[in-house]
């Protein structure tokens, strides 16, 4: 679920003027906007809009405050990133923005210590992208027949990359058909993403084994500065 940016209208300027910058600066948590509420986050940033690689580091509240618990190289989008709410389907652009992590899923099993919501991908496992199906953005099994199979998702097809990988809540709740589908944190590929954030596979197994559902993490996707800095959500 996207953050509604109006809710935090007011904390923008002290989030953007928190020490940006300065090798002192508090941790890239408190200098958001806002973190979604739970105590566990994950952030994913690149250095701006037209950047393919960047940084996904797990954060989570310690004593009060937010620790790193853990980083890793990023890839993002071919296209680069784009402000979610204007993002189109078929852009290869990773969409920018704070959201949820409605479960995981994957080829292999989950790892040792997960305790996340884990769907097992199997032959019959497929993720909807088509727009005039019912189950638009959705994990369907067995796919249904207005979701045409060049429109969706064979996903235990892409047995490196999802090998493992969390849901983001990018137009989840209420899709909107065109904006797109499919988004996900998941393992490494070749290269750039379709739209995802991915990273190395041991990464991917650390951030599943250290979420927990209870600490309701979210994902924030922004770049270092300008309109989809990270600090201004």
């Amino acid at each position: 679920m996207r953050r509604p940016l109006a809710a935090v209208a007011a904390l923008l300027a002290l989030a953007g003027s928190l020490g940006a910058g300065r090798a002192d600066a508090p941790p890239l948590p408190d200098r958001m906007a806002d973190t979604g509420g739970g105590s566990q986050l994950i952030t994913a940033e690149a250095p701006h809009t037209g950047s393919t690689t960047g940084t996904v580091t797990w954060w989570e509240r310690r004593g009060g405050r937010w620790a790193e618990a853990g980083s890793a190289p990023a890839r993002f989008g071919s296209g680069g990133l784009v402000e979610g709410s204007t993002r189109e389907q078929g852009a290869g652009t990773t969409p920018t923005g704070l959201y949820d992590l409605p479960y995981a899923f994957g080829v292999d099993k989950a790892p040792a210590g997960s305790t996340y919501p884990y769907r097992a991908v199997g032959p019959d496992s497929w993720w909807c992208q088509d727009n005039a199906s019912r189950a638009y953005n959705r994990w369907v099994e067995p796919r249904p027949a207005d979701c045409r199979a060049e429109e969706a998702e064979h996903l235990v097809s892409y047995g490196t990359q999802y090998a493992r990988a969390l849901v983001i809540g990018f137009n989840y709740d209420r899709p909107v058909r065109g904006r797109g589908a499919g988004i996900f944190l998941h393992v490494n590929g070749r290269g750039a993403t379709a739209g995802c954030v991915s990273v190395p596979a041991d990464a991917m197994a650390e951030i599943l084994a250290w979420a927990r559902p209870a600490r309701r993490p979210h994902i924030a996707v922004g770049t270092s500065s300008g309109p989809t800095a990270i600090t201004r959500y």
